[in-house]
């Protein structure tokens, strides 16, 4: 995977055909912990970006003020300050609509989570819920915190990363005690630890290579057994893993018809289906709608990802 963090300036490179493009985090120098914190203005302008992108890096935002939607991973969110997202890597999101957002971003790459690992667990599960609603007391407790991180990081005083890592962690945890819903509506799973091959084989189903594979192709790449993947996955998460499989299935070809132009002839192979009309009717059976009536209600034109034709 390229790199995580670039240097101010450094342009992305353009989105390949069918993919979506890759923000990396930007910091001030060779050397620099991979953190930043500030407001959207601060940030600059990619951080309302009205366009479906994804990151290398976590997200977090604060919302204070505006108005319009908030759209991860295809659930949308209405702009209801005060609000809390949570955006993990990988996950294609955009800013659409309203007055857009006002309010602080706290954003940080994986590595920068060395002093608190056990906080990756529970960014899993908030981007999993990703938008709260806030009272005024949660935001009063959420509010002043923000700002010292915002605070530290400008002021860079000599041990500001140890402070930074601290206070970080004190968000992500007071973060977890907030009431919310997974974006399907159900109430958020109470996890503890989950197996390491729980894990492998959650990192591993997110790879586009890996659409269509079984869970005994999968158990084979992860060197375990079908029964222990099953029982591991089931016990991390509560469900099978070839109900997963097929749900990472579902939102790969839901992300190519929305956010791409391929035909869905082309969508059905990138997805692993040789027949376009089997992949038709395991699409209206997962989702209740077509793929050509799916890409009409959730495809934008000026939105597609697709690398820009050139003139004849």
């Amino acid at each position: 995977m390229r790199s995580t963090t670039v240097l101010p300036g450094t342009p992305s490179p353009p989105p390949s055909a069918g993919d979506v493009p890759l923000h990396r985090l930007e910091v001030a120098g060779p050397g620099a912990a991979p953190f930043a914190a500030g407001s959207f203005e601060e940030v600059g302008p990619l951080s309302r970006w009205d366009r479906p992108h994804r990151h290398t890096f976590y997200e977090i935002v604060h919302v204070s003020a505006g108005s319009g939607t908030h759209v991860v991973d295809l659930a949308r969110w209405p702009v209801r300050p005060p609000q809390l997202a949570v955006v993990l890597p990988g996950q294609v999101h955009h800013w659409e609509g309203g007055q857009g957002p006002e309010g602080t971003l706290v954003l940080f790459t994986d590595d920068f989570l060395v002093d608190h690992p056990g906080d990756r667990e529970l960014l899993r599960e908030l981007g999993a819920r990703c938008w709260f609603g806030l009272d005024a007391e949660q935001d009063r407790s959420l509010r002043p915190l923000i700002g010292e991180l915002v605070a530290e990081h400008r002021q860079r005083a000599p041990g500001h990363e140890s402070v930074l890592r601290s206070l970080l962690h004190v968000l992500v945890v007071r973060a977890a005690r907030l009431p919310g819903r997974t974006a399907s509506g159900r109430e958020p799973r109470t996890q503890g630890r989950p197996a390491a091959v729980a894990e492998a084989f959650t990192r591993l189903i997110t790879r586009p290579r890996a659409t269509g594979w079984t869970v005994q192709e999968c158990a084979d790449r992860l060197g375990v057994t079908a029964g222990y993947l099953t029982q591991a996955v089931r016990a991390a998460t509560g469900r099978p893993p070839g109900r997963l499989l097929i749900e990472a299935r579902v939102y790969q070809a839901q992300q190519l018809l929305a956010h791409t132009e391929l035909s869905v002839r082309q969508v059905a192979a990138r997805t692993g289906f040789a027949d376009p009309a089997y992949f038709s009717r395991f699409f209206r059976r997962e989702t209740g709608s077509s793929p050509g009536a799916f890409r009409k209600h959730h495809s934008r034109h000026h939105q597609s990802l697709e690398a820009p034709r050139r003139p004849a």
